[in-house]
């Protein structure tokens, strides 16, 4: 009774060891579809965070714009205004009765002479700005252009590749997804967190030549045995990653 029940162990194990082994094949064909489309879904997120910036750029120099050409029409409203004043202040200068209403006319001609001199130079200086403001939005509406292109580009690219391996990557998910439910969450867990320290995404790796093959130290001979005879689950001492019989994953030495 105590054989049999041995035996049944050891099934077992060689059944989630397999198991395990297959879910790392499917895991490792969907890093490799990851890899073929490379850094793409990184760099067209960022350049739609680089368009988005852009507009936002954009429409602030517009809201400038507009600020600058309200303060130019004030201005312009303004130099209009003290013209007409010095206007009516001449003529009642020409028709003064004493000198102090003279004075008095004089300093208000001065006065408006000064609004316009300063609202001349308030619409130089919104002027100059306006300039500096239309190289910006043409320089940002370039750039605007090229990143559009490139995004467009980036972006084909990406649906071209992800149309190619779509239909493979839902295939291998479903498989992969199949095969954890017949792995206990445990062993489960252990095998997610190897794989997400590893850097090359191996979990469970086979013994071959005498070796690891994760981080490929030699494996003691008993340990080499242990693997084999396949009765538990067995670590790398070195790398920590779970180690199978070559024969028992269906790979030759």
């Amino acid at each position: 009774m105590a054989q049999k029940k041995k035996v049944v162990e050891e099934i077992l194990v060689e059944d989630k060891l397999k198991a395990l082994y297959k879910l790392q094949t499917y895991l490792s064909e969907i890093d490799k579809i990851k890899t073929l489309r490379g850094e793409l879904p990184l760099e067209v997120a960022d350049l739609d965070d680089e368009i988005a910036g852009l507009n936002t750029r954009i429409s602030k120099f517009e809201l400038d714009k507009k600020e600058l050409n309200d303060a130019l029409k004030v201005s312009k409203e303004k130099i209009e205004t003290s013209k007409k004043r010095i206007e009516k202040y001449n003529k009642q200068i020409d028709n003064v009765r004493n000198s102090k209403e003279y004075d008095h006319l004089t300093k208000e001609v001065e006065f408006e002479t000064l609004e316009i001199e300063l609202s001349e130079k308030h619409i130089r200086e919104n002027n100059e700005n306006l300039k500096m403001l239309d190289e910006q939005i043409d320089k940002a509406n370039e750039m605007l252009k090229e990143k559009s292109i490139d995004l467009e580009h980036k972006k084909n690219e990406l649906e071209n590749i992800v149309s190619e391996t779509k239909s493979q990557e839902e295939k291998l998910r479903e498989k992969a997804k199949k095969t954890e439910e017949s792995v206990e969450p445990r062993l489960l867990a252990a095998f997610k967190r190897i794989r997400k320290n590893a850097r090359n995404g191996l979990g469970v790796v086979p013994v071959q030549r005498g070796a690891c093959g994760g981080c490929f130290n030699k494996i003691p001979p008993q340990r080499q045995m242990d693997v084999k005879m396949g009765k538990k689950i067995i670590v790398c001492e070195y790398c920590g990653r779970i180690m199978i019989d070559p024969e028992l994953a269906g790979i030759s030495e």
